[in-house]
């Protein structure tokens, strides 16, 4: 059965790092990324990050959503939807819309449930990209 995200992504908008890759430094995506290798620094992405289960994550994620499998030492700004995976090992804070948390899933931190325009001011401080401006519909 496909997942939402795979029926509605094309696999090529998807950056990934492969199990065995190793990055350091900042990644900056208009679309969704998959994690398997991994990774030390800030990811900044407009859609949905994947961390799957031998991935390990060392830096902040800024971004709509997260599914996440693996292990991570930072922090979590999430737009919309983070959901802790059985087996993941999280040391960190959460600034997050909703959380899912499966059992098994481990978390070590604080938790700080934000609202859209919070996660847009907490964006725009930490990717150094200006917040949206409030239309006068949201203001209401």
């Amino acid at each position: 059965m496909a997942t939402k995200m795979e029926s509605n992504v094309n696999v090529n908008e998807v950056s990934r790092i492969s199990a065995g890759t190793v990055v350091k430094g900042e990644i900056s995506s208009p679309g969704d990324i998959r994690i398997d290798g991994s990774f030390d620094g800030k990811i900044y992405s407009k859609g949905r990050v994947v961390v799957g289960e031998k991935a390990v994550v060392k830096g902040d994620v800024i971004c709509q959503n997260v599914d996440f499998w693996g292990s991570m030492t930072g922090n979590f700004y999430v737009k919309d939807t983070l959901s802790l995976k059985a087996g993941c090992k999280v040391d960190g804070d959460l600034h997050v819309r909703r959380l899912q948390v499966e059992l098994d899933a481990r978390f070590n931190g604080g938790c700080k449930m934000i609202t859209e325009q919070e996660y847009d001011k907490l964006a725009a401080e930490l990717s150094g990209v200006p917040a949206p401006k409030p239309t006068p519909a949201a203001q209401k």
